[in-house]
Formats: C-alpha cells, sequence, structure tokens
C-alpha cells in the first residue's frame, strides 16, 4: 500500500505532466487585442497533437499607431514539444515594414539550445546553456495548468526562455485568486451594427495568475486547460478570448475601415512619454539634477560614469573636453584597435550586432579613412550614421546588417549600427537605455556608449558628442536588457530639479 500511495501521489513533476498532457486535445483559441479599448489586432493560438507530443502555433497581428502612421506587425511563434511539455524545438518570426527577423532552434540533449538568428547577412548562431528544463513564455499557462499549480497563494518560479529576448530567465508567478468568468462562445452577425456579436455566452472557471519576468509583470486568467481567458500587459495592451469571427473578422472590418486615417487604440510613443515639469534646452544642458519617483530601481543602471545616484535624486553630467587633443577621457588619442580583456564583450560580434560581417566591417573603413585616433574615430562614426540614416519611427527587432541595407530606423537602428561599426574598427561599444529629453517631454530612447577610457554616451540619432545630460540612462545592454524598461513605462515619474552649464 505504501508502495501505491507513493506511486500515485509522489510522481515526478515530469511524469505527472506527461500524463496530464495527454489529455490536452487540438484546438483553436482566438483573442481580440486592443489598446486604450480600440481594437488593434488579434491572436490565435492552436494546439495539435503529434506521435512524439504537441505543436503550438501563436500568432498575433497587430496595427500599432507611432507618430502619425500605422505600421503593421507580426509574430509567429512555432513550438514542439514533448509529452511531458518539454522543450523540443522551437521557430519565432518577427515581420514588420522593412524589417525581419527569425529565431529558431532544438535542443541539445538536456543541457543546450542551439538558436540560430536570421536578421540579414550571415544567419548566427549562440548556445543557451540551460541550467534545467525551460518553458517557453507562451507556454507557461500549459505548464501551470497541466502540472496542477493552479491554486490561490502558491508562489513559485519558473525557467522561461524568451525567442525573441534570446535569453533564459527566471520569472516568478503567483497565483492570486480563483473565479468563474464569462466568455462569448459563438458569435452572430449583427446586420445593423456591420459587426459580429456574442451569439452565446459561457461560463468557466479560472485563475489569475501574475507573471514577473525581468522585472516586468503580468496578470492573466488562466482556465484549468491552460488556455489563456484574458491578459493584460505592462504597456496598456489586452487580451480577450472570444469566437474567430468576433476577434479577427471585426478586427479586419475596423482596419479596412480606417484604411488611411489612423491606427486605433491611441500613439505609443505619445501614451508612453512622461510631461517635463520644467522646460528644457538640451544643448545647453552640461548637469541636469531629477528626482525619479514612483518606480522600484533596485536592477537599473542608473550609476556609473556620468550618472550619479543618491536616494531617488539622479545627476547627469555630460561629459567635458571630449573632442580635443590633450584633455578629456585618456584613451582619446590612443590608436585602435583598444585591446582591453576586460572589454572583450564590448568588441566582440553578437546576434543582431555583426560586427564581423564584411560589410559593417567594409562600411566602418569607409568611414574612418585613415583615422585611427579612438575619440575622433567616434566622432566620425557618430557623423556618418547620423548623416546617412533616414529618421523613421519602426516597430522591430533591429539588425546592424539590416540598418546598413535600409538606411532608415529610429534610435534602436541607429544604436546598433553605430556600435556594430566600433566594434568592427576595435572601438568597444555598447548600448544604452532610457528616457531623454525632447520638446516638452522625456522619451523612451537608446543610444551608444563608447570606450575612451571612460564611457562617453553619444548619439548618432540626434548626432551629438557627447550626449547632452538630458540623456537619462536605465538600463545597459541588448534586447533582453532593455526589456526591463517595461516595467517603467506608465509607473515612473521624472521631476527636474536643477540644470545648466
Amino acid at each position: 500500500m505504501a508502495l501505491l500511495v507513493r506511486r500515485e501521489y509522489f510522481k515526478p513533476s515530469a511524469a505527472r505532466l506527461e500524463e496530464a498532457a495527454l489529455r490536452v486535445g487540438p484546438g483553436a483559441e482566438f483573442y481580440a487585442v486592443s489598446m486604450g479599448g480600440a481594437p488593434i489586432g488579434y491572436r490565435s493560438v492552436t494546439v495539435d497533437t503529434t506521435a512524439e507530443g504537441l505543436r503550438v502555433q501563436d500568432l498575433t497581428v497587430m496595427d500599432i499607431a507611432v507618430l502619425g502612421t500605422v505600421q503593421r506587425t507580426q509574430i509567429v511563434v512555432d513550438v514542439r514539444l514533448t509529452r511531458a511539455l518539454r522543450l523540443r524545438s522551437f521557430v519565432g518570426t518577427f515581420d514588420a515594414p522593412g524589417a525581419a527577423f527569425r529565431a529558431s532552434g532544438t535542443v541539445e540533449g538536456d543541457s543546450v539550445l542551439p538558436v540560430t538568428i536570421e536578421a540579414g547577412g550571415r544567419p548566427q548562431v549562440t548556445r543557451v546553456r540551460l541550467q534545467r528544463p525551460i518553458v517557453m513564455t507562451s507556454l507557461l499557462p500549459l505548464q501551470l495548468a497541466f502540472g496542477h499549480q493552479l491554486a490561490p497563494g502558491r508562489e513559485f518560479a519558473v525557467p522561461l526562455f524568451d525567442p525573441m529576448a534570446m535569453e533564459e530567465r527566471a520569472a516568478t508567478v503567483r497565483v492570486l485568486a480563483e473565479s468563474t468568468l464569462t466568455v462569448p462562445d459563438s458569435a452572430r452577425r449583427d446586420s445593423a451594427a456591420q459587426r459580429w456579436v456574442p451569439a452565446h455566452i459561457d461560463t468557466l472557471r479560472a485563475w489569475k495568475v501574475a507573471e514577473a519576468y525581468g522585472g516586468v509583470e503580468t496578470e492573466s486568467w488562466i482556465d484549468r486547460q491552460g488556455r489563456v481567458v484574458r491578459a493584460v500587459s505592462p504597456v496598456g495592451l489586452r487580451l480577450d478570448r472570444m469566437p474567430f469571427e468576433m476577434a479577427v473578422e471585426n478586427w479586419r472590418r475596423s482596419a479596412e475601415a480606417r484604411g488611411a486615417a489612423g491606427g486605433a487604440g491611441g500613439d505609443i510613443v505619445a501614451a508612453t512619454a512622461i510631461t517635463a515639469n520644467v522646460p528644457l534646452v538640451p544643448h545647453d544642458l552640461e548637469v541636469l539634477r531629477v528626482v525619479i519617483g514612483d518606480a522600484a530601481l533596485a536592477g537599473l543602471d542608473l550609476a556609473g560614469g556620468r550618472q550619479s545616484l543618491a536616494g531617488d535624486t539622479l545627476v547627469v553630467r555630460r561629459e567635458t573636453g571630449v573632442g580635443g587633443p590633450g584633455k578629456g577621457p585618456a584613451l582619446y588619442e590612443a590608436r585602435l584597435p583598444l585591446v582591453d580583456t576586460a572589454l572583450a564583450a564590448d568588441l566582440a560580434p553578437e546576434p543582431l550586432v555583426q560586427s564581423d560581417d564584411p560589410r559593417i566591417e567594409a562600411q566602418a573603413r569607409q568611414v574612418l579613412g585613415r583615422e585611427r585616433r579612438a575619440g575622433p574615430a567616434a566622432e566620425l562614426l557618430v557623423r556618418w550614421v547620423h548623416d546617412n540614416l533616414k529618421k523613421e519611427i519602426t516597430i522591430s527587432v533591429p539588425s546592424a546588417v539590416q540598418v546598413l541595407d535600409e538606411r532608415r530606423g529610429d534610435c534602436n537602428e541607429h544604436t546598433v549600427l553605430y556600435v556594430a561599426l566600433a566594434r568592427a574598427v576595435g572601438l568597444p561599444a555598447r548600448t544604452a537605455a532610457g528616457l531623454v529629453y525632447l520638446r516638452g517631454r522625456f522619451y523612451y530612447h537608446a543610444w551608444p556608449e563608447v570606450w575612451l577610457g571612460e564611457w562617453v554616451a553619444v548619439d548618432p540619432t540626434f548626432g551629438q558628442f557627447p550626449a547632452d545630460a538630458s540623456h537619462l540612462r536605465f538600463v545597459i545592454g541588448g534586447l533582453a536588457r532593455q526589456l526591463e524598461l517595461l516595467r517603467l513605462i506608465g509607473r515612473v515619474h521624472v521631476a527636474v530639479v536643477g540644470g545648466g552649464r
């Protein structure tokens, strides 16, 4: 009897998952995606059973309004799982006007996930070390439901892998509540309104789950089959499950009706901007003091280099003396390449920063000509990127090679190309992101920092060398690190308390 109890009630989690997952049947769920109460797209999640396990296809299509333009983006994640819901392989794609990104990988054993990145130029392969079996971010609800983890009051860590950020991180999951929700399960055509409306309402049992990932918390309601019922993201995106006709056909009709009139849901750049309490003249700012409120600052890169932090007061001092011989940073006159093992990561190519691509290397050499001094080289690269890229807001996963080909983009494209060109000639460079002041507001922004004996902020988007003091750095690093800015959107406040020359 003891052996029977042990076998039935103390099974390994993988065994329990495998047994529970046998109950997963094929099917599809559809969701309306809205922002600010207006529809901006749809999502579909399709589950198929295979001889080896499960296949889950996740498609999201959105029309995003950005500074007077509407950009249609499409994200597809196709995942193969074992019957124990362990990842076998995945393909993720991101498509937007003028930008394409594809990541794919197949788990080797239980310890390595080679990820191939295709975003212009040669495919790049990065190997992600796995400490334990991982869960894709989009598949967390399945894991929770079939792992018998949906019970109010429970809290635990789940290792997640995000194919867009190409990084494994631990998410903290809390089950907050249990309730009965109502959802439309069929639709009928309303000829008067010329749209689909609910024909029948169903009730179902669901659990409210809070998922904290990289400092960003998302709340969603999940049913006993591991399907999302509704969810809200920190930037205001909302998912609501409903029949295909209401989720997809209604959105298509509204998108056609809007046409050139613009997107619904409000402008995402304007919605995330922070109004300044006093007017500033950025090019005259050598020092800026601000108080940062209503945000958890732990884990952010606020202190160091040009920035100092005391409590909630941040002081930014623009680097002085940069731009003339015999003064300023110690390595301003140093000859390229700068070789320093401590800066190896800031000199090496990485996914989306293809500094070893022949086209990037050739362009960097052409820009510099015979110039080999680190400081003047850094400034030449700022001027070239600023003068040769069309300033255009884009929704993309920026790749340096694609940007070099397209010659357009916003601060993200300017930054990734600059960092790649700098590294190609042996000038250590990295990405910084945070806020920048522009015409009465602070906007989310990215810019490079280059090593000249100290880290110097530059801004090829605005053509600044060095960048003015209205650049408030919050994080340092690539896409995965920049995603942490999401936790600040809609929460952080900035109050200017001093500044000037």
